[in-house]
């Protein structure tokens, strides 16, 4: 049905072509971000992954310094994006470029993984903005 309604809207079914460009992203990844994203290429870099509830948020409290952490926003693009940032993490070279040099600096998985999901949406949202844009 997902594949239909998308076929059916030229515009919609063009933004999932190019989102597809990006290796580790599928028209599954791709439909469930703009069906749940649909601001997605009309906001900044720093806005969309805050939307998403991929941006580090702090827990300070006077001179104490607490973890930085991720929530909000819109759990169903996290969920859309992890497994596509797994995927891309291991077969993309640049996301598996920035994926290994933070395991090696000794940052947790996670914090890795995250940082390949807020790139990965950074990119998706470029593509959708700009469409002279092109992946090298």
């Amino acid at each position: 049905m997902i594949q239909d309604h998308t076929a059916r809207d030229k515009e919609m079914n063009a933004k999932v072509e190019r989102l597809c460009l990006l290796q580790g992203v599928g028209r599954v990844t791709a439909t469930g971000v703009l069906a749940a994203l649909p601001e997605i290429g009309t906001l900044n870099r720093g806005q969309v992954t805050a939307l998403a509830g991929l941006a580090p948020r702090n827990r300070d409290s006077g001179k104490h310094k607490g973890r930085r952490t991720i929530g909000g926003g819109r759990a169903t693009v996290r969920r859309a994006l992890y497994m596509a940032a797994l995927s891309a993490s291991r077969m993309n070279p640049k996301l598996k470029a920035l994926y290994t040099r933070l395991t090696a600096a000794g940052k947790p998985a996670k914090l890795a993984l995250t940082a390949v999901m807020r790139q990965l949406l950074s990119v998706m949202n470029t593509l959708i903005k700009n469409p002279s844009f092109t992946l090298a």
